[in-house]
């Protein structure tokens, strides 16, 4: 349990920085946000696949294919309908254009902030459920890929809102918030699955399906947006890479 807490901290603390860095470095560039974007897309769907989608069918029994495809859909689903709550991340990330109006401005950063906060819940659950299956080696590389992900994420809602006119303690605040909720997602995940172990495949599935989704939807198109798309795939390739070597050796 102590190693389920500290990683929920350290998966919803990596937003925490992230925010520290956008603070730091208010204008960075997207060249530069799409390559680690890109690479913590790797690490993620190395991580969906090796630590959850395949655990998924190892521990499904008879009908293991079933649960696990159910799942997949059944994560992909959920975000789906999330998504149509909630603004898509890359279709706000334009909101600092001088032509929208300050108050319309102003709500499509929030809208931002609250679609990323959303997603974060899935996500901590997704790394909150691979301690189920007791490989804590697994659980720790999915989560720290996760984790990676949210550094950049953490640094790309820092200057919206400041361009928007929240103040510093307030954007500070907001930040915070989107990384507790990535801790409480991964305590609810651990604990599901830890009550009822029973659904610990279909978990498995679920979860790893809303990071394909996450991974499709949202980053993949945000990082081959502003021109970068060849660097932003080898660096895809070499997220992939790192968790394949990493799973390999340990």
């Amino acid at each position: 349990m102590k190693m389920v807490l500290l990683t929920a901290l350290g998966v919803g603390g990596a937003t925490f920085i992230g925010a520290i860095f956008g603070f730091i470095f208010k204008k960075i560039s997207h060249k530069f946000s799409d390559i680690v974007l890109s690479f913590a897309a790797g690490v993620m769907l190395a991580a969906a696949v090796l630590g959850l989608i395949i655990p998924s069918l190892d521990y499904g029994g008879k009908y293991a294919i079933l649960i696990t495809v159910a799942g997949i859909f059944a994560g992909a689903v959920v975000l789906n309908l999330i998504d149509k709550i909630v603004p898509h991340m890359h279709k706000l990330a334009g909101v600092d254009n001088e032509d929208h109006k300050e108050n319309d401005k102003l709500s499509k950063v929030l809208l931002f902030v609250t679609a990323i906060a959303i997603h974060n819940l899935p996500e901590g659950i997704a790394a909150g459920v691979s301690f189920g299956t007791g490989d804590n080696s697994q659980a720790l590389l999915i989560a720290g890929g996760i984790a990676l992900q949210n550094i950049p994420e953490g640094m790309v809602i820092i200057g919206p809102m400041l361009a928007a006119g929240i103040s510093q303690k307030k954007t500070f605040v907001y930040a915070l918030i989107t990384g507790l909720i990535e801790v409480v997602g991964t305590l609810i995940g651990y604990f599901a699955v830890n009550i009822a172990s029973a659904i610990l495949p279909f978990a498995l599935a679920f979860a790893g399906g809303t990071m394909l989704y996450v991974i499709s939807d949202e980053m993949i198109p945000e990082t081959h947006a502003h021109g970068s798309q060849r660097g932003a795939t080898y660096a895809l390739l070499a997220g992939f890479a790192l968790m394949l070597v990493s799973d390999y050796l340990l």
